[in-house]
C-alpha cells in the first residue's frame, strides 16, 4: 500500500509531442524542489495509461495525477471510476496539462505553462467534488461503459480529433496536425441523420455535429460547469460554407450558442438511438466501435474529489 503523503504519477510522453517532454523535465524539477514525495510510472502507449492507474488505484493511492491532456485524464479518469471500491475515503486526482487538448484544465484557468500553479494546488490539497458522465454503448453487440469529464462528440468534432490523431502519427508534431486537420475539415460540411432523446423530447434531424458536455466541451458548451448534475447539449446544424467563418470566430470567442446553427439544450439524460455511422470521440478519445448505438448518456453527480489548482500570486 502508498504511503498517505505519497503522490501517484502517471507520465504520458505520447500526449502533446513538441515542447512536451522538456517540459515534464521541468514539471519533474519543480516538483523535487518543493519536497513533493511522489512516484511515478511513464506509459507505454496512450492506451496503457488506463492499465497503469488501475495499478496506482490497487495499491491505495490518496492522490494521483496524470501528466498530459485530455485524453490521458480520461484514460485514468476511466481507471479511478471502475475501481473505487478500492480506493481511501479522501482520495482526490488532478492533472498537470502537458497535451494537445487540455480543455478540462483550461476550464480550471491553467494552460501547459501554468505546471507550478497546480502543482502548488496538489500541495495545499484544496478539493471540489465534480461531476463525471457515464456513456453506456455497445461493441459488436455487447454493451460497454465509458466516462468523460469534457465532452462527448459526435460527428465533425469526433472526426477532427481522429485526423489529427493520424496527421499526428505521420507529421510528428502537434501544431502542423492541428494545422492539417483543420484545412482538411473546415469545408466538410457532411450531415448525419440522427435520432436522440434528450430526457421525455424525441429530436430527429440531420445534423453535422452533436457535442454533450459536462465542460466546456471545447468551447461547444460554454456553459457547462462539472459541478451542476447537468450536460449541456450543442445540436450544429450544417450552414451554407461562408457562415463556416461566423461559427469558428464565435466559437473562440466562447460565443458559440450564438451561433443560429446551434440548438441548445441541458438535461440529465440522453439516449442516442442512430447517428448515421458518424464517428464518437469521448474527451478527445475515439470509440473503435462500428455500431455503438443505442447509446445512454448520463451523469454522475459528486462523483470524484478533483484538486482545484493555486491561485497566482501577484
Amino acid at each position: 500500500m502508498a504511503e498517505t503523503n505519497r503522490i501517484g504519477v502517471i507520465y504520458n510522453p505520447h500526449s502533446g509531442f513538441d515542447r512536451s517532454r522538456k517540459r515534464w523535465k521541468l514539471i519533474r524539477k519543480y516538483l523535487e524542489l518543493k519536497g513533493v514525495q511522489y512516484d511515478f510510472l511513464q506509459s507505454e502507449t496512450p492506451e496503457s495509461v488506463e492499465r497503469l492507474a488501475k495499478m496506482m488505484c490497487e495499491n491505495g493511492y490518496h492522490t494521483m495525477v496524470v501528466v498530459g491532456g485530455d485524453g490521458s485524464l480520461n484514460r485514468m479518469v476511466n481507471a479511478i471510476m471502475e475501481n473505487r471500491d478500492k480506493l481511501p475515503d479522501d482520495f482526490a486526482f488532478s492533472v498537470i496539462p502537458n497535451g494537445s487538448g487540455n480543455d478540462f484544465s483550461r476550464f480550471w484557468g491553467v494552460s501547459v505553462d501554468d505546471y507550478k500553479q497546480v502543482i502548488d494546488g496538489i500541495i495545499a490539497r484544496k478539493t471540489r467534488r465534480i461531476d463525471v458522465g457515464t456513456c453506456t454503448y455497445m461493441d459488436d453487440g455487447i454493451p460497454q461503459r465509458r466516462y468523460f469529464l469534457n465532452c462527448i462528440n459526435i460527428g465533425l468534432g469526433a472526426r477532427l480529433i481522429k485526423t489529427m490523431i493520424d496527421a499526428t502519427h505521420i507529421i510528428g508534431s502537434n501544431k502542423l496536425s492541428f494545422a492539417s486537420a483543420f484545412i482538411n475539415r473546415i469545408f466538410e460540411r457532411k450531415q448525419f441523420n440522427m435520432v436522440l432523446k434528450i430526457e421525455t423530447e424525441t429530436i430527429t434531424g440531420n445534423y453535422m455535429s452533436i457535442c454533450i458536455g459536462n465542460c466546456h466541451g471545447y468551447g461547444q458548451t460554454p456553459n457547462s460547469v462539472p459541478y451542476n448534475g447537468l450536460l449541456d447539449v450543442s445540436l450544429i446544424t450544417r450552414p451554407e460554407w461562408w457562415q463556416l467563418f461566423e461559427g469558428f470566430w464565435l466559437l473562440g470567442k466562447g460565443r458559440f450558442l450564438n451561433y443560429k446553427n446551434v440548438h441548445p439544450s441541458r438535461a440529465r439524460q440522453i439516449r442516442v438511438e442512430d447517428i448515421d455511422k458518424a464517428l464518437v470521440s469521448l474527451d478527445g478519445v475515439v470509440l473503435q466501435s462500428k455500431m455503438p448505438t443505442p447509446m445512454r448518456i448520463g451523469i454522475q453527480q459528486d462523483a470524484l474529489n478533483f484538486i482545484i489548482p493555486a491561485v497566482p500570486k501577484d
